[in-house]
Formats: structure tokens, sequence, C-alpha cells
């Protein structure tokens, strides 16, 4: 009988997360708040019940009380979130809410499946980040002096990465954290959300040759401190946000074509100044031809995925420990092994949906500052997602980055805690100014 229920249960799951999927694009047909409310309600039906299937298997399959305990702690921390979020922001996109409970439950379910006690961490760790970033959507609504301290931005961003490069601890070739007493603490997750404010404060001022020469020695000298740190995930990041930015900021071509020229430039040059790059590179190239070393990591993810199928093995029936840090940069493939081809194509778009709403509040910002960072955030956010998944899938060499909301790690979650407070922030911010306007004009 346990045996059926788990079964039955593997395909509800894919099925819930699918019909959460279409909801998440339907939402932006409707233009009417009644609509998109019940869009958004359905939403949180889908996901409490994909949420407690889950947590089912979990139980039945490991027989851990502890389980049913976290899953408590889980629904009421839910519950809590959404509940609390629309109580003091009547006006905020509740579309990009769900998406985030939608993210983290994915990665509380898989994690509890491959480390019981991460998933407890990360789930602190949410906890905490959730109660910090509260406020920012108040805080971006009120303090309009955000667009007058271009410096403090990039200087402390400068300052944080320069201090990891030099006294940094050392993960898999790349200096990428700061010990602080028995944690750490990756900088480089924060310096995304300054770097962002930064070009967009810059721009914002002025965007005459003076001003993109200047602000391009800064994003430079950013990107190079990383690349130094051989932190080349990040470096990307930084890189493609920026040309995105400086183009959207100028319409100049040749700006966005001299960007893509030097980009590749560069990974020439990093590829031959690196020995942990052409590892990569040669791992990306024909991992079967070194399988036991260098190429163990990628065929092991893809095995995970060809394993998994469209349908996953269910949980706890594939094998996804035997990939290395599959908690974090590989949890993709892992998502894919044991849930499904098809539940981690729906994690990908709900991820793509919540791109398509930073795109939809960049453009419905009239100041070009919150427009910047409403576009840069979004840049960000979604080359991270493409860098994680193209790795995992073989599409690009393995940059080492994490998918946000889902991958174990703490600066990732609460940068990502932080990126998400800003742009409801800014949209908040655009429907009060929207309802003062009506307002006015009655």
């Amino acid at each position: 009988m346990v045996n059926v229920i788990i079964e039955v249960s593997k395909y509800l799951m894919i099925l819930l997360i699918a019909v959460y999927t279409y909801l998440n694009f339907s939402y932006f047909r409707f233009h009417e708040e009644r609509k998109q409310r019940r869009v958004c309600r359905r939403q949180n039906t889908a996901m409490f019940v994909l949420h407690f299937l889950a947590n089912l298997i979990l139980y039945l399959k490991s027989g851990d009380e502890r389980v049913v305990l976290f899953y408590l702690a889980q629904v009421i921390f839910l519950a809590a979130y959404i509940g609390l979020y629309q109580l003091f922001y009547r006006n905020l996109t509740r579309i990009l809410v769900n998406n985030m409970c939608m993210l983290l439950c994915v990665s509380w379910i898989i994690l509890t499946r491959l480390s019981f006690d991460k998933a407890v961490r990360q789930f602190i760790i949410v906890a905490i980040a959730a109660l910090v970033t509260w406020i920012i959507p108040f805080i971006m609504d009120r303090v309009w002096q955000l667009s007058r301290i271009p410096w403090v931005y990039g200087l402390l961003g400068l300052a944080l990465l320069v201090v990891v490069w030099m006294v940094g601890n050392n993960s898999y070739g790349a200096q990428l954290s700061i010990g602080v007493g028995s944690f750490s603490l990756q900088p480089s997750e924060f310096v995304k959300i300054s770097f962002v404010f930064f070009v967009a404060t810059m721009f914002y001022r002025s965007t005459d040759f003076l001003t993109v020469a200047v602000t391009t020695a800064v994003a430079a000298a950013h990107v190079l401190i990383l690349v130094l740190s051989k932190d080349l995930g990040s470096a990307l990041i930084f890189f493609i946000t920026y040309v995105g930015m400086l183009f959207v900021a100028t319409s100049n071509w040749l700006y966005l074509l001299t960007g893509i020229l030097s980009g590749c430039g560069a990974s020439v040059l990093a590829y031959t100044m690196f020995a942990h790059v052409r590892t990569r590179v040669a791992a990306f190239r024909n991992p079967w031809a070194d399988i036991d070393n260098r190429g163990y990591q990628i065929t092991q993810s893809l095995f995970a995925i060809g394993t998994g199928g469209w349908f996953g093995m269910g949980l706890y029936q594939g094998m996804p420990y035997k990939i290395p840090v599959v908690e974090k940069d590989f949890v993709f493939a892992a998502i894919s092994e044991e849930l499904g081809g098809i539940f981690a194509l729906c994690v990908l778009l709900i991820c793509l949906g919540c791109f398509l709403q930073f795109v939809m509040v960049a453009v419905r910002m009239q100041a070009s500052f919150y427009k910047l960072i409403a576009f840069g955030l979004g840049i960000e956010y979604l080359t991270q997602v493409f860098l994680t998944v193209g790795g995992v899938i073989k599409f690009i060499p393995s940059t080492g980055v994490t998918l946000p909301l889902v991958s174990y790690g703490g600066s990732s979650i609460l940068s990502t805690f932080i990126l998400f407070g800003v742009i409801q922030g800014l949209y908040i911010l655009k429907k009060n100014d929207e309802e003062d306007y009506e307002e006015d004009e009655a």
C-alpha cells in the first residue's frame, strides 16, 4: 500500500507543479486584480498540496518523525510569509511572492532527501533572511536618497571583493568566502546588488562618454578582482549585467558589440591563465575521456538526468549523492533524477516567470534609475539560472554558481531575498504612485 501511495504521489506532484507553472504564465493575461488574486490562490493550493505529498513520501521512505515536525514548521512559515506580506504591503505583486515560496518548497524537499541537517539549516537561514529583508519594500518607497550615493555602492563593493581576494577561504580552486567563526560569508553575492545600484546611479546621472568611461573602469575593477580570486562564475555574471545595463541606458550598439568582443577575448585569456578553467573546459568538451577524475561530476550529472527521465525515479529511489557538491551547484541534476525532467523543466519555467516579472517592473518604471535597477537585477538573476542549469546539462562549462532559492547556501539565500525585496519595493512604489495619480485626477 505504501508503494502505491508513493508511486501515485510522484505523478500527482508532477501534475501539480505543471498546473502551478501554467497558472504562473496565465497570470500575465489578466489585468483585473480580482482575476489575478484568483490565479494566485489557485497557485497556493497547488503548492501546499504538492508540498504535503512530497513530505508524506519523505516521511514514509525515511521513517524519521523529525520530517513531520519540519514539515509543520515549513507550512507555518509559508502561510505567515504569504499572509503577512499581503497584510503589510497592500500593493505587492503576489505572483513574485508565490514563486519565491514555490522555489523554497522545492529546495526544502530535495535538501531533506539529501541531508536533513542541511535542510534544517537552510530553513533557519530562510527564516532569518525573510525577517531581515521584510523592510526593503518600505525603504524603497521612502528613501529617495538611494540615487545620490553612487560611490558608496561602488567603493564598498570593491573593498569587500579585495578582502576576499586577500584573505578569503579557498574552495575548489577559487577564493569565494570569508570565515566568521563557524560561519562563512560569500561577499560577492551581496556585491552583485551594490554593483547594480552603482551602475544604475551613474547612468541615471549621465550617459555621456566620460561617465560611461568612469563607470566601465569601476565595473572592470570588480570583474578583475573576481578573476584574480578565480571566482569566474561571479565575474561572468557581473560582466554580462554591466554590458546589458550599458546598452539599455545608452541604446548604443557600438558599446554592446565592444562588450561582446571584450567578453570573448577575456574568456580566451582566462582559459590560458587558469588551470582550473582549462580543466572545466576539457570536462565540458569530452567528460567521458576522464570519467574518473575531471569528468566525474558532469558525467554523474548526465547519468542522473538520463536515469530520471521525464517522470523521475521518485524520492529516495535515485543516487544523487554520487554527484559531488550536489546540494549546491548540481541541485538541478538531483531534482531531475528523482522528481523528473518535467518537474525540473517546470522549476526552470518558474524561474523564467520571475525574470519576466522583473522585466515588466522595469518597463513600467518611469524613472531611469529604478528602471535600470530592475533590469540589472533581472539580468543577474537570469544569468545565474542559465549558468547553473547550463553547467548541469553540459550546455556550457560548469561555473560553480548556485540556483537561486533552490541550492544550499546562506549567502545565496540572503542575497536573493534582497534582490526579490528590491523588485517588490519597486513594484509597490509604482502601484502607490498610480493610485496617488488616480486620486488627484478624481
